[in-house]
Parts: C-alpha cells; sequence; structure tokens
C-alpha cells in the first residue's frame, strides 16, 4: 500500500510521526505548509494524510463528508473505528475525536481505484497556497501573518455519480473568501471528471486565522520561499 511509509500501525493503533507526516505532505500532496515541519511550533498531521487513511481502510463511498474537529500531533495513537450509525471517527486512547466522517451509496474497496482517487485529490487540495489562497487573499485585502502563517484545515465533502472505471481527475470551479475579523473563510469547490466526463463535485473549507492587511512585498517573499522549498526538495528527492 503506497501510504505504508507515511504511518506506523501497531495492533489496531495508528501512529504518524511529524517525519512521515512531512514526507507525505511533500512528496504526495506538494504541501510546503510549514505547520506540517517536524521542528514547527505548532506542528500537524496533514488532513489530507487521515483523509487518505480513512479511504484506504474503509474504502470510497459515493458521498463522503469529513469534519477535521482537532489537530493531530506528532505521534498521537489514533483508532479508526465505525460508529454503529456508519459515521466513521478517528480518536485518540482518551476519546479525543479529530475527524468525524459520514458517508453514503454504494462503496467500493478496489485498491486501484481508492488509490487513484486518492492521490488526485490530495495532490488538487496540496495546492491550497499559493495557486488557491494568494488570489482569494489579494482580492479581498487581507492575508495572514506573515510571521505565523496559519491556515486551518477545516472540512471537505464530495459526491460522484459512479465508482467503476474512475481515472479521476478533479479542477477547481469556484472559489470564495469570506471575511470576518481577523478569521477569514475560504471554500474552494471542485469538479471530478474521468476521461473527460463529469462524475462528481465537490467542495472544501479553509480557515485562515490571523488576518492582517494584505501586504505585497511580503506575500511576495512568502510565495518565493514557497518555491524555493519545493526546488530544495525536489533535488533531494
Amino acid at each position: 500500500m503506497f501510504l505504508d511509509e507515511f504511518h506506523t500501525l501497531t495492533g489496531e493503533q495508528v501512529r504518524i510521526s511529524a517525519e512521515q507526516a512531512s514526507r507525505f505532505a511533500k512528496r504526495v500532496a506538494g504541501d510546503y505548509n510549514p505547520i506540517h515541519n517536524p521542528d514547527a511550533r505548532r506542528f500537524c498531521v496533514p488532513g489530507d494524510l487521515l483523509f487518505a487513511l480513512v479511504l484506504a481502510r474503509f474504502g470510497l463511498s459515493q458521498q463522503m463528508s469529513f469534519r477535521f474537529l482537532s489537530m493531530v500531533g506528532d505521534g498521537t495513537p489514533l483508532c479508526f473505528q465505525v460508529l454503529d450509525d456508519g459515521r466513521i471517527r478517528v480518536c485518540d486512547e482518551g476519546g479525543k475525536c479529530y475527524l468525524e466522517v459520514e458517508r453514503s451509496g454504494d462503496t467500493t474497496r478496489d485498491e486501484t481505484v481508492v488509490e487513484a482517487f486518492t492521490r488526485c485529490y490530495v495532490a488538487f487540495s496540496g495546492k491550497n497556497f499559493p495557486h488557491y489562497l494568494k488570489p482569494l487573499m489579494e482580492q479581498k485585502g487581507v492575508m495572514f501573518n506573515p510571521r505565523r502563517p496559519l491556515v486551518i484545515y477545516d472540512s471537505m465533502g464530495f459526491s460522484l455519480e459512479r465508482l467503476d472505471g474512475l481515472a479521476p481527475g478533479l479542477e477547481l470551479a469556484r472559489s470564495s473568501l469570506e471575511v470576518t475579523g481577523k478569521r477569514g473563510d475560504a471554500l474552494l469547490e471542485f469538479r471530478i471528471a474521468s476521461d473527460g466526463e463529469p462524475i462528481g463535485t465537490g467542495s472544501k473549507k479553509l480557515v485562515v486565522s490571523g488576518l492582517c492587511d494584505y501586504d505585497a512585498a511580503a506575500m511576495d517573499e512568502i510565495v518565493d520561499e514557497f518555491y524555493r522549498l519545493k526546488a530544495a526538495h525536489e533535488a533531494e528527492a
């Protein structure tokens, strides 16, 4: 399984080290958000890795919604469980819930289909910044604190017309940013196609905290640093 190197399974418990999480963010998602760096003060496991592990364990359903309730730290023991009502919860030993998933419709456990959809979505999702968020923030005249950039994964969901023979591709359909004080709620809506045929839609919500006035020079420095980190990682790979 392509996720084996990004988590450790001990009995029924899943642990994700900071190094594993950072490797997934960079190698699979193309995500260079500093919050996923192993030495980050507020390090957290990428939500997309939890998403990928849920699909790998429970399959891909036609309709799925994911709510990210808290940030997972380095090496936190996690239990992936199905409740009596069919919801999936990812919790720690103390019962704290980090992710809750609802699903309906048909489900496939075909590893080829599940991996293809996972890689496709994660590659799309990893483009949050600068691809999607920078134009939205510039348009609204706000940006995150350049010294403490914080973008949190709030939720996502999708609906598929079918699950057979998927060769999926995702593209951004619409995007918006609602600003309330120092908080911004970004909504990214996407279309899902297979071999050019529309087969579904979905959306992803992000929370941007600590908003301040947009500073073009500061933003350019952040974008330059993003591409510097990306080039350095690709050179090492």
